[in-house]
């Protein structure tokens, strides 16, 4: 099978500088309709082969600003069950395609937290997965509640692969696409198309992002859907993004953008090609010769970034940069 992926590089309206919860979901539901009408020009330019779309990170509020955990969760962070979700859920259904998104969420579980969350929106308008960020500064994560997270969802859950009729698709967000423990571990589970989120500024020199996206693809023989922001509307922090990409299994680029808005990062996905790929013994099968064992005491018995950290403190924006000062210091003394 094959269709087309698009990347859409699109600015987001934060909210940072709103004041109340109902001003930012208002704003919120503005930046849906935006989308909505995006996505009516997009397929009516690409084709109805579009099936896939991929936005960046956190396309609808943009991130904290000097909002504290309380405040930012209180103001921006969506609920699972709340009428974002329900919106988006309606545009998806109305354009009828797989649709992934970025968005800070609240957890039942968690409620003193929240987590940037991945989510991936079928054409029925279901939820099929949710990913949330591993690696972060700033925010939670699953890491930072470590016990307590396995226990409310199980380990398979830092990791979902959702099966669907366009293929294996899986999330990753922000940095986390710089470890590439990330993306291996969503490959041995079988995923075939990653969807990365961004938010960051496009700076061609040096270009080690945009190499990480190729070197992520190629090692993982999977296609790359990467979207990132083209900017932010409406906030105090300028972003000149740019640079969304989507990569073949090969690691080669087959469609790229500038900075900007754009609509034109649109590729075939081949699903006959990548499974063709995977199963041909070569040097180059790197999944294939992939020998864990190796590796895993190391892991075990090297311990850097401890877990848990928020389970025996107030959380603050704060405490995974004096986590790392004391990393820093035991790794370097």
């Amino acid at each position: 099978m094959a269709y087309k992926a698009l990347s859409l590089q699109i600015n987001a309206p934060a909210v940072t500088v709103l004041s109340s919860r109902d001003d930012a979901e208002a704003q919120m539901l503005a930046a849906i309709d935006r989308l909505d009408h995006q996505l009516t020009a997009t397929l009516n330019q690409a084709g109805r082969d579009v099936l896939l779309v991929v936005t960046p990170e956190a396309f609808l509020t943009g991130a904290p600003g000097t909002e504290s955990i309380d405040e930012w969760r209180d103001k921006a962070c969506l609920e699972i069950d709340g009428r974002i979700y329900e919106a988006l859920s309606a545009m998806v259904q109305r354009h009828q395609l797989y649709f992934c998104g970025n968005a800070y969420e609240q957890d039942p579980y968690f409620p003193e937290l929240f987590f940037q969350t991945s989510f991936l929106i079928g054409p029925t308008g279901d939820v099929l997965l949710r990913y949330r960020r591993l690696n972060a500064v700033g925010i939670p994560t699953p890491h930072d509640v470590w016990g307590l997270y396995l226990d409310a969802y199980g380990y398979d859950a830092l990791f979902p692969v959702a099966r669907t009729n366009i293929g294996n698709l899986a999330c990753l967000a922000g940095d986390d696409l710089l470890y590439p423990e990330v993306a291996r571990c969503l490959a041995m589970r079988g995923a075939e198309v990653l969807l990365h989120a961004a938010a960051e500024s496009y700076n061609p020199v040096p270009p080690y992002r945009s190499l990480v996206r190729q070197v992520r693809a190629a090692e993982t023989m999977s296609y790359l859907v990467s979207a990132n922001l083209a900017g932010l509307t409406e906030g105090p922090v300028p972003l000149a993004g740019g640079g969304s990409k989507i990569v073949d299994p090969r690691g080669l680029v087959l469609a790229e953008a500038g900075y900007g808005e754009s609509i034109a990062v649109v590729a075939d996905v081949d699903l006959a090609v990548l499974r063709e790929l995977r199963q041909r013994p070569a040097a180059t099968n790197w999944p294939a010769q992939l020998r864990t064992e190796l590796y895993a005491e190391s892991y075990t018995q090297h311990a850097v970034y401890p877990s848990g950290t928020l389970l025996s403190q107030t959380p603050d924006r704060q405490h995974n940069l004096r986590t790392q000062q004391e990393v820093v210091r035991k790794l370097y003394a």
